[in-house]
């Protein structure tokens, strides 16, 4: 009989701008369980508890075991396989906002080396760090806030330990970090790829390419997530008209704003309304 197990919580759209848990948990894997190859859209910090496995990325490709710490980068394919004799079992974090790249990159943490190995960090601290992550989880705003100030801490910790001389700063990352912190504060507004390019102080062709290099999608297609999600927190928590919200998080013409509201999530506005209040009424009975 197999002792593997997965303890996953995976937390609502409440996010939090700066940084926000996006998933936490514990897991024991099937010999030989794979994910991958794929990419996802955050970052997610896994530490090895016991057993070893297979982590690949790019040219890189290492057997991790207990202690060992790896992190899955945004837009990056990648590919971690459990030991077929001593599957790992680990615990994780996946989170997302506009202050993750700059702490990642203050840590020991980099898409060339993207993992830590024993020794480098007391275990303990991590181990730790995790679980007060996984303890305060929940859907409500409060556990939002709890989670992202324990992910705070835990990142503190990487960075405190991170053994690096002073890192020769990306020029993309400086340039989509400053173009997301703008989204960020003016996205209400109809501001355009052009006038943040100008923030930015680059052509919009070279912010195009910065974001394509990091982010793996076009400024434009990241202002227009961003406005989205913020559209779907006003349609679950207030009971503003659709071309009110639309005109509070920055679209103009309320046709448009439909049609990229059912491009990213399948269904107009109202639709997604509908379907979170039936959601919220049958877990409030």
């Amino acid at each position: 009989m197999s002792d593997s197990y997965k303890h996953s919580y995976k937390v609502g759209e409440d996010f939090l701008n700066s940084l926000s848990v996006y998933n936490v948990g514990y897991q024991k894997c099937e010999p030989e369980y794979q994910w991958g190859p794929g990419i996802r859209d955050h970052y997610c910090i896994h530490h090895i508890l016991s057993g070893s496995g297979i982590y690949t990325t790019g040219k890189v490709s290492v057997r991790l075991s207990a202690g060992d710490t790896f992190i899955l980068f945004p837009g990056v394919e990648l590919q971690y396989q459990a030991d077929k004799d001593e599957p790992w079992e680990y615990c994780w974090a996946g989170f997302m906002g506009t202050d993750a790249a700059s702490i990642i990159r203050n840590t020991g943490f980099s898409k060339e080396t993207p993992y830590i190995l024993k020794g480098t960090i007391p275990e303990e601290e991590i181990r730790n760090g995790l679980d007060e992550i996984y303890q305060n989880k929940g859907n409500t705003y409060e556990s939002s806030v709890a989670m992202a100030g324990r992910l705070y801490s835990l990142l503190a910790v990487f960075m405190h330990y991170a053994q690096r001389t002073e890192p020769e700063k990306d020029s993309h990352v400086m340039y989509v970090e400053k173009a997301m912190s703008y989204i960020e504060t003016n996205y209400s507004y109809p501001i355009t790829v052009e006038d943040i390019a100008y923030y930015v102080g680059i052509s919009r062709s070279h912010l195009f390419r910065s974001f394509q290099n990091y982010m793996r999608k076009s400024p434009k297609d990241y202002l227009s997530g961003y406005r989205i999600r913020q559209a779907c927190h006003l349609l679950r928590e207030t009971d503003l008209s659709v071309s009110t919200i639309a005109y509070s998080v920055g679209f103009e013409n309320n046709l448009y704003f439909s049609k990229a509201f059912r491009k990213q999530k399948g269904m107009s506005p109202s639709e997604y309304r509908r379907a979170k209040r039936k959601i919220e009424e049958r877990d409030s009975k």
